[in-house]
């Protein structure tokens, strides 16, 4: 729906849910409970992604990573969830937010160890050539434009 503006106006709950990650193999299970709403794409957004996400309880946003191109942002809206990174875990609740700049190599990711939904805004861009490492797992991502392609650190295919 656009308004006079031609703003596309809608509510976040007309766009699907996507459930999971596309982690290769067992190394997806971290997200089986992870609802992604992706805003920006249904606004028809090209240079950055917003996405709407629910963790339930005991799941976790992804595999702890960074990027070397793609900054990203994170506002939390409900719930109480733990960052993890390089130097520990820190609580994270309402009205807190958290922002990873690209190129800096502090692995990060959200966890939800209570028993109540974890709903955050998520916010990260779509710079051509990015790759995601990640620190603790044999595993890097490349974007390819649609998403990321996984190998292990050495290029092999996983």
């Amino acid at each position: 729906m656009s308004n006079a503006n031609n703003a596309v106006v809608f509510s976040p709950s007309d766009v699907e849910a996507v459930t999971g990650a596309s982690y290769p193999g067992a190394l997806k299970e971290i997200c089986e409970e992870r609802h992604k709403r992706r805003l920006g794409n249904h606004a028809g957004l090209a240079n950055f992604g917003v996405n709407l996400v629910t963790l339930k309880p005991r799941s976790g946003s992804s595999l702890r990573h960074w990027h070397s191109k793609q900054d990203e942002f994170i506002y939390v809206l409900s719930g109480t969830a733990t960052l993890v990174t390089d130097a520990g875990e820190t609580t994270i609740g309402p009205g807190q937010c958290a922002g990873f700049a690209a190129g800096e190599s502090n692995g990060h990711m959200l966890a939800n160890n209570t028993d109540e939904d974890v709903v955050y805004l998520e916010v990260g861009d779509r710079t051509p050539g990015d790759t995601c490492s990640y620190p603790d797992v044999d595993l890097v991502g490349s974007y390819t434009g649609t998403g990321y392609v996984f190998t292990r650190k050495n290029g092999e295919p996983v």
